[in-house]
């Protein structure tokens, strides 16, 4: 299987990366090693394939795909879009960026799927798409979408425009609406991660409200599985999944919990609640687990501990 991976070196694209790798697909990534953090941790998260003959790093802008089209060795059996500018606090300052990225970016990786014949389109979608929508548990058949950030808005954008090139090009689309995603790798700027690096210092974590949002965490291996399980997916020509836990959690529990895994108390240094934050998320999975057999493994006092394990040694 050739596999071409926009976003490969980041957060979950790297795991994504050692998986196929470890089944024998071929895997192109393409990545511009965004600032949004440091490139060099992304560098790092895949430095350990640079010699494996089934791998080739393209570093390129989603937004110029002209630039380094060449470079995409051909044919290709499946693309999978991960690249984007990711985070809800900061789509609001930078509307217009998240814009470009997220929509244009997209549309130019569907252009280049028409144009190489692709027949398979995987698309890492968000659960921030649901926004303020109080039919809990969120389910895809659920057409009442009230996106709060601009984030969310260009994800709603990047489905549309999929089922667009399905219905004109017959590029199969499946989009997966990812649930707060944690473990091993995670994003500097993501709660878990942020926190547990202040508490770890001593330091004071930001608690924006009073603790009681809820957040439906889930472990970069089962989100993995989820991705890997849409890849083989060839039954409709568009579809939409959640990949989440099914288990929402306060705020203040994963607090709680991570003062446990890691050993040290947390230092509260309270917030109003931030514009753009959702009161809770939480994932209906009958539809991923019925069409593609996807079904989270990892609870999260596990996955936890063993991202403190991580955290620790990084």
């Amino acid at each position: 299987m050739r596999i071409l991976l926009t976003g490969g070196a980041g957060f979950i694209g790297s795991h994504l990366v050692d998986r196929l790798l470890a089944e024998g697909a071929e895997v192109t990534v393409v990545d511009n090693l965004d600032s949004f953090y440091n490139p060099a941790v992304k560098l790092h998260n895949i430095s350990t394939h640079t010699d494996d003959p089934g791998f080739t790093f393209v570093q390129g802008d989603i937004c110029r795909v002209a630039e380094f089209g060449e470079q995409i060795p051909d044919p290709v059996d499946v693309i999978v879009h991960l690249a984007a500018r990711a985070g809800v606090r900061p789509s609001i300052a930078d509307p217009t960026g998240y814009q470009h990225v997220n929509v244009a970016g997209t549309q130019s990786m569907l252009e280049l799927a028409k144009e190489r014949g692709v027949k398979h389109f995987v698309f890492a979608s968000s659960s921030s798409v649901y926004g303020v929508n109080p039919n809990v548990p969120w389910s895809e058949s659920e057409m009442t979408l009230r996106p709060i950030s601009p984030y969310a808005s260009t994800k709603i954008s990047g489905e549309l425009l999929g089922h667009v090139y399905s219905h004109l090009y017959g590029i199969r689309f499946t989009a997966l609406r990812l649930f707060t995603v944690y473990g091993p790798r995670q994003r500097p700027d993501l709660a878990i991660h942020k926190f547990s690096k202040l508490m770890l210092a001593g330091q004071p974590i930001p608690l924006f409200g009073d603790g009681s949002t809820e957040r439906d965490y889930t472990h970069a291996f089962d989100v993995i599985d989820g991705i890997r399980s849409a890849i083989d997916y060839d039954d409709e020509l568009f579809d939409v999944f959640n990949i989440g836990s099914d288990e929402p959690v306060r705020l203040s529990t994963l607090v709680d919990l991570l003062q446990d895994v890691l050993g040290v108390e947390a230092k509260i240094d309270r917030h109003p609640e931030q514009i753009g934050d959702l009161p809770r998320t939480w994932s209906n999975l009958e539809h991923a687990r019925d069409r593609l057999g996807y079904q989270p493994r990892v609870d999260l006092r596990h996955g936890l501990a063993t991202f403190a394990d991580w955290i620790k040694r990084a």
